[in-house]
């Protein structure tokens, strides 16, 4: 049940990520990631309001527990740690082809791994290995492919920030573990529904802020805001992506490496979105490199399980 959720979730990502370009097209990122992170808490607040004042949710997958500062606290710094990789990932994606955006972003998985290494002095098996390897190939191969573009990968801080938001990105999934693993196996026990309810409204008072005080007092000397239906889209396809997520990663059975690695099978749906509706170019060098990274997560599939 945990895998065909995955496999639902990357689906529904790979979507996401291919309205979120479209959106971002000519368009101000942070009244957009204002608006995508208020429509994810409008989706999930009857959820809340219902599950505190009623029981009809009692037992169900929609059921939101309550909690204290002791639990939310958790959440709020869930929240922060995803609006950093997405302040990142929206003004790196508007600036940068798809086709260059997902590949990046499928290497989640290996830093990952490579941060168990470095933090937890963790050892990585022959298979695993050659994932990383794999991954680091594909990377270099990807830059060489982006100088055809006139993307500099070693001068590019739109790719900083896209590798920054990927490796928060890493981060935040090892937190969703970590926050939704029972206390008797080390983790904090949160419910699942809690925690994506949650830390939406909280990403959404964070970006409220940032509207205010950052981009509202400068916004005629930035790129104008317009609206596009493609913002509630994005809205919508994530929090179904994040529904699926959360409760795969809720059930007993779920690891969260291979939730990880098939979650980041995002980038095919994307990369043919980005080649077929964004008519992006120098697809054939781009999907060598794509099949390098999907070749890793294989190597990286076996080595885990």
């Amino acid at each position: 049940m945990w895998l065909l959720l995955a496999f639902l979730s990357a689906a529904f990502l790979g979507v996401y990520d291919s309205l979120k370009k479209k959106a971002l097209k000519d368009n101000a990122v942070i009244p957009i990631l204002f608006l995508n992170t208020l429509f994810s808490s409008l989706i999930f607040l009857p959820f809340i309001i219902v599950s505190g004042t009623t029981d009809v949710l009692d037992g169900s997958i929609f059921h939101v527990e309550s909690g204290g500062w002791e639990m939310h606290k958790y959440i709020v710094l869930k929240a922060v740690i995803v609006l950093s990789s997405w302040l990142l990932g929206y003004f790196g994606m508007k600036h940068l082809p798809l086709t260059i955006v997902g590949p990046i972003n499928a290497t989640r998985p290996v830093m990952v791994l490579v941060g168990a290494l470095i933090v937890f002095g963790e050892r990585l098996n022959l298979w695993q290995w050659v994932g990383v390897l794999l991954a680091v190939v594909s990377f270099l191969l990807l830059s060489r492919s982006g100088k055809k573009e006139g993307i500099d990968f070693r001068h590019d801080h739109w790719i900083y920030m896209i590798v920054g938001a990927a490796a928060l990105g890493a981060v935040s999934g090892l937190y969703d573990k970590y926050l939704m693993a029972p206390v008797a196996e080390g983790g904090i026990g949160l419910d699942r529904m809690m925690v994506q309810s949650w830390y939406n409204i909280y990403q959404s008072l964070m970006m409220l802020l940032m509207l205010m005080f950052l981009w509202w007092p400068k916004r005629h000397g930035t790129t104008p805001f317009h609206w596009d239906w493609a913002i509630v889209g994005v809205s919508l396809f994530l929090s179904t992506a994040d529904f699926m997520y959360f409760y795969s990663l809720s059930l007993p059975s779920a690891m969260i490496s291979i939730v990880s690695m098939i979650r980041r099978g995002s980038v095919i749906v994307s990369f043919l979105c980005g080649a077929v509706f964004f008519r992006e170019k120098n697809l054939r060098a781009k999907a060598i490199d794509l099949a390098l990274v999907l070749l890793g997560m294989i190597f990286l599939y076996i080595g885990s399980s």
